[in-house]
């Protein structure tokens, strides 16, 4: 068996059959010409370097399947990945009550089947909130582990090959929930949203929370402002006084490490308004602030590490820490391009931030519509549309036998943005290009961009 992750977390466990089987069925609806070549059987038992150069093979198909807009999006391959994940995880097709957190605390039940996808289960809460058709695609559901002091570290986006129910309960820890958030970065489309009652409650929930937990910075005499309107409820007032302060539809991320302006700096990173928000602590405690624009962003990458197991055989490969970094070149000056790095266990998240922000942009640079962009009604079901395909997370495969192989060589699909292990003998600069992921947003950057 071959082991899948998303973020590092078991996904589910597949044979090499199964993944011949997928094959097979792609080849049947798409025809042989568009499916990428499938590694071969072998008649005799693979020798321990001939299991790795299949996982290697397998490897490489998955990601050329994933890589594939139609392959990649379509339900052939996302139903296995999810009827794979409900095998592995051994949690039998039955009814269940499915709890989702709201900003402000509360907390949605709903009644659905443990083999309910990602689609399904947003339709479900936003169907018991009485949310409408046509404001279900401005909000996602993410998975989210709350911290000590009651805010929420984004672990990911929940994905259209997973099934929510499975993914919460296979992690066994009350400390992961699923939530409810806005799925958008551009606060002119909190109009949209504010036009009906359930979605201008879910947004000033959203708002409230965020300057609880100092997301958005406010000083004393916006404080006072915010308050009065709090007290008169003057919900759409509280939110547009809201959009005017600093952080106002920011992701926070947990604090973690970069090697800008030098190596080894704390960094608080925030993600919103189209840039990186960076808030660091020099080796001197000086703070200093500044922002990254997307758009001065050539290109990123996302790459991970797995240190030797250095533990009796016995022990779980779980144990080990996967080091995951986020790598963007960027625009400095006109004339000078620049890496700079993020260490956290929150890259994925950070990556996905980025490339939504891009597509959000490409969309309203050509004209396309918020609400076209998230939802289309397909034979009565809802479903995202072509323009907008959920940013893909990693099917990652590693060998089962870690005895032999110490390092979990794992391989992503962010859009084109490949995850993959980083040897002890190489380098970042080892990774191949198609590691890369270009930046659309970049090409059209001009000299009042600078």
């Amino acid at each position: 068996a071959y082991n899948i992750h998303v973020n590092g977390v078991l996904h589910c466990r597949v044979r090499y059959s199964q993944l011949l089987g997928l094959h097979e069925q792609l080849r049947k609806e798409y025809g042989a010409n568009v499916v990428p070549a499938f590694p071969p059987k072998k008649i005799f038992t693979l020798t321990p370097p001939e299991v790795e150069q299949r996982r290697e093979q397998l490897e490489k198909y998955m990601q050329a399947v994933r890589q594939d807009p139609m392959l990649g999006g379509s339900e052939t391959f996302n139903s296995f990945l999810r009827k794979a994940q409900q095998e592995t995880q051994q949690i039998p097709t039955e009814e269940v009550v499915l709890e989702v957190l709201l900003s402000n605390g509360q907390r949605v039940k709903v009644t659905i089947l443990t083999s309910d996808q990602t689609e399904d289960v947003l339709e479900a809460v936003a169907s018991k909130l009485d949310l409408p058709d046509d404001l279900v695609g401005y909000f996602s559901l993410f998975l989210v582990r709350e911290t000590k002091d009651g805010a929420f570290s984004f672990v990911r986006k929940l994905q259209e090959f997973e099934l929510p129910y499975v993914s919460v309960t296979s992690l066994h820890n009350p400390e992961f929930q699923i939530i409810l958030r806005k799925s958008y970065w551009d606060s002119a489309y909190d109009d949209d949203v504010m036009e009906h009652r359930v979605g201008l409650n879910l947004l000033y929930a959203q708002t409230v929370s965020d300057i609880e937990h100092g997301w958005i910075l406010v000083n004393k005499e916006q404080h006072r402002q915010l308050k009065s309107l709090q007290e008169k409820v003057s919900k759409k007032e509280f939110i547009r006084l809201a959009q005017t302060l600093k952080y106002y539809g920011y992701l926070k991320f947990d604090p973690c490490v970069t090697d800008f302006p030098e190596k080894g700096c704390h960094v608080v990173v925030s993600a919103g308004n189209n840039e990186l928000n960076f808030q660091v602590r020099l080796p001197n405690e000086q703070i200093k602030e500044g922002s990254f624009k997307v758009t001065r962003m050539r290109c990123w990458r996302v790459t991970s590490s797995v240190p030797m197991n250095n533990g009796p055989s016995g022990s779980s490969p779980g144990k080990s820490e996967v080091k995951l970094e986020l790598a963007f070149e960027y625009l400095m000056s006109k004339d000078r391009l620049q890496w700079v790095t993020i260490t956290s266990p929150q890259a994925i998240m950070l990556s996905i931030c980025l490339q939504s922000m891009v597509d959000e942009l490409m969309v309203k640079k050509s004209g396309g519509s918020i609400r076209k962009m998230f939802r289309r009604r397909v034979n009565g079901a809802l479903r995202r549309s072509d323009s907008q395909q959920a940013v893909k997370s990693p099917p990652l495969l590693d060998s089962p036998d870690a005895s032999w192989e110490p390092m979990a060589k794992l391989s992503s699909k962010l859009t084109s943005v490949s995850l993959r292990g980083i040897s002890h003998s190489s380098s970042a600069n080892d990774v191949g290009a198609n590691d890369f992921h270009g930046n659309y947003a970049f090409e059209g950057i001009g000299d009042e961009d600078l």
